[in-house]
C-alpha cells in the first residue's frame, strides 16, 4: 500500500514524545483515524494539525479526552454553521443582484 500520506504512529510519538496510548485513546473516541498496513499503525498526514492541537489541549491545558472530544465536536458544528452561513450569504447576494 502507498504510505505517502501516512506517518507511522511510533515515529510520530517518538518525535513528539507522547505515548502511543494517547493516540489509541483518540482513536477510541473517533477523533483520529488509524490506518493499519503491514502490521504497522499509521496516521494520515492530513490529521497531523488536529492531533497537534489535541496534544496541546491535553498536555498544556490539562483537558481530558472527554473534554477534547466535546471541543472537537463543537468545532465541527461551528464549521458546518459557518459553511451554511456562507452558502446563505451567496444565495442572498445572488438575489440582491437581480
Amino acid at each position: 500500500m502507498d504510505t505517502t500520506h501516512l506517518i507511522s504512529i511510533q515515529q510520530f510519538c517518538t518525535h513528539y514524545k507522547v505515548s502511543e496510548d494517547f493516540i489509541n485513546t483518540l482513536h477510541e473516541y473517533e477523533l483520529v483515524e488509524i490506518t493499519i498496513t503491514d502490521n504497522e499503525n499509521y496516521l494520515q498526514t492530513n490529521q497531523l494539525n488536529d492531533v497537534e492541537k489535541m496534544m496541546r489541549l491535553h498536555y498544556d491545558l490539562n483537558i481530558n479526552i472527554e473534554g477534547i472530544d466535546a471541543i472537537y465536536n463543537l468545532l465541527k458544528q461551528v464549521e458546518q454553521l459557518q459553511s451554511q452561513i456562507r452558502t446563505l450569504k451567496n444565495k442572498l447576494n445572488s438575489f440582491e443582484e437581480l
